[in-house]
């Protein structure tokens, strides 16, 4: 009774030891992949969106091999722990238990990583509802970060069948349109050069200009005439900004200093108006 009882407290202790293993292995090395590799690819301006996903994959593996290693210590079950060492049946039981839409988060997340519709830090906007900044690629979901840091989590299948707006993809420079009409009697001509005049004099617009539309004479900044509406004439101008981040602070910005400038010009911004008449009834 004492041997049996010395034996499985030997297997469970070994157990133990194996799990307690695991975890620290699995532990050392994500802060080692985050302290060393992950910071000196953000040093190096390189792409960490492959580093992040093969990182999960590699954390997977580990507790693999430690929950096989585990199971070889109990007698009942050291054919499937060998099976799992061996490799051999790695594949079988994954398809055995996972479903089918765990397979196809998997899948879709290697297809991410490997054609990249977008990477971590990029700024993506999903069906004109989400926008925020992708923080990881694991090989369930994609997590994004929103601008009221809200985490928001979509699996990898539903991300890699929907239309994505990706802001920095080749290109992070952002375009703002600002739109804004002006009354009939106002004087057109001038509130196009104040429109012109407040994007030019910001400190976030940038020039697109090549050096071929220099040398044409193209100007520093574009402001149109775009329609003759009802009540107003509606006029657009184009700003340049670095990135997204910027080009909102751009727009806000430029919308308050236009307005100020046309106050100070009288130069009308039409609003709706209603007018109402009572008329007494006749006795």
């Amino acid at each position: 009774m004492l041997k049996k009882f010395s034996g499985e407290f030997s297997t469970i202790s070994m157990i133990a030891i194996i799990i307690a293993a695991t975890f620290l292995i699995a532990f050392l090395f994500n802060w080692m992949a985050h302290r060393y590799i992950k910071r000196s690819l953000m040093m190096l301006d390189h792409d960490v969106t492959s580093f992040q996903f093969f990182r999960h994959i590699i954390t997977a593996i580990i507790y693999l091999v430690g929950f096989a290693a585990a199971l070889v210590q109990i007698p009942a079950l050291k054919i499937v722990g060998h099976s799992l060492l061996a490799g051999a049946g790695v594949i079988s039981l994954v398809a055995g238990l996972a479903s089918q839409q765990a397979l196809s988060n998997i899948m879709s997340g290697i297809l991410i990583v490997v054609f990249k519709p977008f990477r971590i830090n990029d700024r993506i906007t999903l069906r004109e509802t989400f926008t925020g900044i992708v923080e990881d690629i694991n090989l369930r979901q994609v997590v994004i970060r929103d601008f009221e840091n809200n985490r928001i989590i979509i699996p990898n299948s539903v991300i890699s069948s929907d239309i994505i707006v990706n802001a920095h993809m080749s290109d992070a420079k952002c375009c703002k349109m600002i739109e804004i009409g002006i009354g009939y009697s106002s004087n057109m001509e001038r509130a196009l050069e104040i429109m012109t005049e407040e994007v030019a004099k910001h400190p976030l617009y940038i020039d697109t200009r090549t050096p071929k539309d220099i040398k044409n004479g193209t100007p520093l900044v574009v402001a149109r005439v775009i329609a003759l509406a009802e009540s107003s004439v509606t006029l657009k101008v184009w700003a340049w900004a670095e990135n997204a981040t910027d080009g909102f602070v751009l727009y806000c910005d430029l919308l308050q200093s236009i307005k100020h400038r046309f106050d100070a010009e009288n130069i009308e911004i039409p609003f709706p108006q209603r007018k109402v008449t009572l008329q007494k009834e006749e006795d």
